[in-house]
């Protein structure tokens, strides 16, 4: 009976199973211990993994490759000097083992001394005929070091070395993206393609590049490459169903999202863009539907909570999206879009206190939108607190110095409460900074517009 690879790299751990069931010790040789171990450490079964290290070290004590697991184990556990000292061993046997270095320069890289795990990492590349992972390697420290055009030429090279590394490919994109290098990304890209031009990965990323360019047509060509290159990458249609959204041929986007539901379970994104696309065809009952299934499927996702909230918004059902509004916030009530949502709902709804209370909750959530403070200080000023209205201003004056909008507020505020001193110091600020926001003063407070105190500081 043969076995397929898979399946013989699978009997050693059967084996070893088995024989922790029992009290028997059954031998094995060091590549079956390597290939136990490396199984269950992929697995994250550390427990395991040491065991297995352990009784491996028992029965093949010099075995090299089984010492440099178990300083792969002692780096997991943060036992970081047992790591060297054992490194230190393994370096005065076999100087000239690539593995040796690769630790060290992990160890070096979790004390953050990312420089020198790249020295050492240099090291090892000059060791080594596979050179393509210590490249990859050398790539995520420059990475560290955020000196980003470094990280790229390395994992260009790890390219160059394995052509399907389709990790080093995204790093390779995520430095071009981080240094705005888009039209670059693009050449390059189209390089690669030249080479492998069958690389669903390269046309979409190719697709990205063209899409933040605003590029749409060129966009939607390279996702199109992307799903004949590989008629089930989700992530493909999806881009392409944006393109289509951004150049207004909303019926294509929904069959392009529409085919991601059929591939792997539906996606909160996938549903949401569905049933915008169908708000913007004016298919009302289909797009609330699709918003109803999005947070259904991901209560977590605030743009689901936020899409149906305004569509009910838009069509003036205020009630309604009040209720959406006030679900979305029990189940995150530190979302600041969702405060301010449900101060504007409460705001057209004239239930006033809550308007006041949802500006409030914003602003402690660190919304310091000039509009927030304003609105937030009218409110309480028509509740009838100008006391707390203007220590509202005042904290927004912190925010918006020299702003004409919050001093005239002030003034009127001070008038209101025979504070004229005050009053006179605000108004003046105000007549300073923009006197044609005067009409604040003939807006809000209408009775200290006409009164003569106002009329005697102005000068009129």
């Amino acid at each position: 009976m043969e076995f397929s690879r898979e399946e013989n790299n699978k009997l050693p751990v059967k084996k070893f199973e088995s024989m922790l069931k029992t009290n028997h010790v059954l031998f094995f040789d060091s590549v079956e211990f390597e290939s136990i171990i490396h199984h269950y450490l992929n697995q994250g079964k550390v427990a395991l993994a040491k065991k297995a290290i352990k009784l491996g070290l028992d029965q093949h004590p010099t075995s090299t490759n089984l010492r440099l697991f178990k300083v792969e184990v002692f780096v997991f556990e943060n036992k970081l000097d047992k790591a060297n000292k054992l490194l230190e061993e393994l370096h005065t046997i076999e100087p000239n083992n690539e593995e040796v270095y690769i630790q060290k320069a992990n160890i070096l890289s979790k004390e953050d001394e990312h420089e020198q795990a790249i020295v050492v990492l240099k090291k090892a590349l000059s060791l080594t005929e596979e050179k393509s992972d210590l490249y990859s390697l050398i790539g995520m420290e420059y990475l560290f070091l955020d000196k980003f055009g470094e990280a790229k030429k390395n994992f260009i090279k790890c390219l160059e070395e394995e052509p399907q590394d389709y990790s080093a490919l995204y790093n390779i994109v995520y430095c071009f993206d981080f240094l705005d290098e888009n039209e670059e990304a693009i050449e390059f890209l189209n390089e690669y393609l030249d080479e492998n031009p069958y690389c669903e990965v390269a046309w979409h990323q190719l697709g990205k590049q063209y899409f933040t360019l605003k590029l749409y047509e060129k966009a939607l060509t390279a996702f199109e490459f992307a799903i004949i290159s590989d008629d089930t990458f989700i992530g493909a249609y999806l881009e392409k169903g944006k393109v289509l959204e951004k150049l207004k041929r909303n019926e294509e986007a929904i069959e392009n999202y529409s085919i991601t539901l059929t591939l792997d379970d539906p996606t909160s994104f996938a549903l949401l863009r569905i049933g915008l696309c169908h708000e913007k065809l004016g298919q009302d009952d289909l797009a609330v539907q699709y918003f109803y299934k999005t947070v259904h499927e991901d209560p977590l996702l605030d743009k689901g909570w936020i899409a149906i909230t305004k569509f009910f918004c838009r069509k003036k059902e205020y009630q309604k999206a009040l209720y959406y509004i006030n679900k979305a916030i029990n189940i995150d009530t530190e979302n600041v879009v969702y405060w301010k949502l449900y101060a504007q709902i409460n705001h057209r709804l004239n239930f006033l206190e809550e308007a006041e209370r949802g500006h409030k909750r914003s602003l402690e959530l660190g919304n310091y939108e000039l509009e927030t403070w304003l609105v937030r200080g009218d409110l309480l000023a028509e509740l009838g607190e100008p006391e707390a209205a203007s220590f509202n201003f005042i904290q927004a004056a912190e925010f918006y110095p020299e702003n004409a909008e919050i001093e005239f507020r002030l003034a009127g505020l001070y008038f209101q409460l025979l504070e004229t001193e005050k009053a006179a110091y605000h108004l003046k600020n105000a007549m300073r900074f923009d006197e044609e926001h005067i009409m604040v003063i003939e807006e809000l407070f209408p009775e200290v517009y006409k009164s003569e105190a106002f009329k005697r500081i102005l000068g009129r």
